[in-house]
């Protein structure tokens, strides 16, 4: 069974990288991968423009990996190919239009939560936030890559990416999701303004209102949302007022900062991965979701995810951590987990979610494997490799 990788990626990062050796990118070990930045939403047009003239050879296939592994948030979570996977723990909204299929993910508004980053010797504190960020399309996201399902164990399956090929170039307004077979890019239109409820700002109160910029949103300069913006359980509503799209409603729930309850996480062979973070209060409200990549710097080979319920504690099956290893591992692998609460309602053109969420990268060691960025971070005898290892 193939699916099709969501651009929601539920993180706020515009890290691109390849699959098989493309898009290789150097990064220091304690770089982060979250964040929330208006510009991510420009990562979509720069992955149609590596699009351009492309799919004649071979090396499309890996120009495409390279260019989709992650799109940024404002591609809000648009699935491919008409198929919705987002699932929701929350199910609130309504619609004074005309009902689409609600299996179509068309767009959504992302919710975060900013963990604060304590001050090093080089660098100053920075104190946590919420970030709030949407987009709505006119239909779904085409995705360039296509995960199959080589293996899954209880809540968590292993995938690995897949290209298609186009021999006839799908231009710059589309993208080959399949082989021969070209998606056109959708585009982003306007809600009117958008009234946000159950958010409070630094300033006080616990609504505001966002006006589109270039059709997509995010909260006004002036207004300062602090980490967390909500309590746990707090319904959270947006509610828009129409213009290109009919007037919406769609609600959700507040989650817990997530607090991760393993200060190392190591995989071996022949071992389940066991995690562990703080339980919510509300265990009904929110899902926990794993991301675990190990060779993303040097051409993603495959990758374990995991929706599992929030009860505070997971394991990764040892045959999936086993033939995730045997696919190859890169330099500085991560592991993503992420708590999310998840209300949608359904426009005309499909299905918006309304998504709030919190998130934490941690690093993952592997027996054997020394990551670096250099050189000097390498034993003697051994340098610095493209896929950031040394050897």
């Amino acid at each position: 069974m193939a699916k099709r990788i969501e651009f929601m990626s539920d993180i706020a990062a515009t890290q691109v990288h390849g699959v098989e050796g493309a898009g290789k990118v150097r990064l220091p070990a304690n770089r982060r991968m979250f964040g929330a930045r208006a510009e991510e939403g420009l990562a979509m047009d720069s992955s149609r423009k590596l699009h351009e003239g492309s799919s004649k050879h071979a090396s499309f296939r890996s120009d495409a990996l390279a260019a989709t592994v992650f799109l940024g948030i404002l591609t809000m979570g648009c699935s491919s190919g008409g198929e919705g996977n987002s699932t929701s723990s929350s199910s609130g909204g309504s619609s004074s239009g005309g009902m689409g299929d609600s299996k179509i993910l068309v767009g959504s508004f992302q919710v975060k939560l900013i963990a604060p980053v304590a001050a090093t010797p080089n660098t100053p504190e920075v104190p946590g936030s919420t970030a709030v960020l949407g987009k709505i399309y006119d239909g779904p996201s085409p995705s360039q890559i296509i995960w199959e399902q080589a293996l899954t164990e209880g809540a968590c399956t292993l995938s690995t990416p897949r290209v298609p090929f186009c021999s006839t170039p799908c231009g710059g307004s589309a993208v080959c999701v399949e082989d021969e077979k070209c998606q056109d890019y959708p585009i982003a239109h306007s809600a009117g303004t958008v009234t946000v409820k159950g958010l409070h700002p630094q300033a006080g109160g616990d609504s505001f209102a966002m006006n589109p910029i270039v059709n997509g949103y995010q909260a006004p300069a002036d207004v300062k949302l602090p980490y967390p913006a909500f309590s746990e359980g707090e319904a959270i509503t947006f509610t828009a007022a129409g213009e290109f799209y009919q007037a919406f409603s769609v609600a959700s729930e507040g989650v817990a900062p997530l607090v991760f309850g393993s200060s190392t996480i190591t995989i071996e062979t022949g071992k389940p991965l066991a995690i562990s973070w703080t339980a919510p209060g509300k265990t009904d409200i929110s899902k926990i979701y794993v991301k675990l990549d190990i060779s993303h710097h040097g051409g993603t080979k495959g990758m374990i995810e995991c929706e599992a319920d929030d009860t505070g504690s997971l394991e990764i099956p040892s045959a999936l951590v086993t033939k995730l290893l045997d696919l190859g591992v890169a330099g500085f692998p991560t592991i993503i987990v992420t708590r999310k609460a998840t209300g949608s309602t359904t426009i005309a053109q499909g299905r918006v979610d309304l998504v709030i969420s919190s998130s934490i990268e941690h690093p993952v060691e592997i027996p054997g494997l020394t990551s670096c960025t250099a050189n000097e971070n390498c034993p003697m005898g051994q340098t610095c490799q493209p896929d950031l290892t040394c050897k």
